[in-house]
């Protein structure tokens, strides 16, 4: 079990059971949708944020990816990570349906992925060691500020177990949260994007 000491913020209450499986975070739920009315969960994340640094997690669809941006919009101090799972689609065995998207959210996830994605603020995970990637090297790879980017990084994402629709931004993050300079060139060397 990964040992995590930051806060994890997830959207559901299966969400926050299937992340309890491959972690001890404490883990906080927004209720969905609910984040964008409830001040007191509001003032809770960001007092957590400041107190311990919080790590997002939501599903990899675009309501996920809207809660991810309100949290990112609300915490003015202290540390917010992004943990990301891969697009994979699918039925959550409880449900009667696929969602909207089709996609499998945080509680549908296979326990490996789920530690894939949460392995890296492990408390006895080393960080990524050496120079970070940068904005100017996703530039000068075509993955942003061409207009093909979006394209390009959504192959890269796609490839790199990453929700396809991440910014350009949320990609830099990903990235040196994850891996070295080395590491990203090797793998966006090896998929010619």
């Amino acid at each position: 079990m990964l040992h995590i000491t930051r806060a994890i913020i997830v959207e559901g209450i299966y969400d926050r059971q299937r992340v309890g499986e491959v972690c001890d975070a404490f883990c906080l739920v927004t209720g969905g949708f609910d984040i964008f009315s409830d001040r007191e969960k509001r003032d809770f994340i960001r007092r957590l944020a400041r107190e311990k640094g919080i790590i997002v997690l939501t599903d990899p669809d675009r309501a996920g990816f809207a809660i991810r941006a309100h949290i990112k919009n609300i915490v003015r101090e202290g540390e917010v990570l992004h943990a990301y799972i891969p697009e994979i689609y699918g039925k959550e065995r409880r449900k009667a349906r696929p969602s909207a998207e089709g996609k499998l959210g945080v509680e549908g996830m296979e326990r490996q992925a789920l530690e894939e994605a949460l392995r890296p603020f492990a408390a006895d995970s080393p960080a990524p060691v050496g120079e970070p990637v940068t904005k100017s090297d996703l530039f000068d790879l075509g993955l942003s500020g061409s207009p093909d980017s979006s394209a390009r990084r959504r192959e890269l994402c796609v490839r790199m177990g990453l929700p396809a629709r991440i910014s350009a931004n949320s990609l830099l993050a990903a990235i040196n949260a994850i891996m070295t300079k080395k590491q990203f060139g090797e793998i966006a060397n090896s998929i010619k994007i």
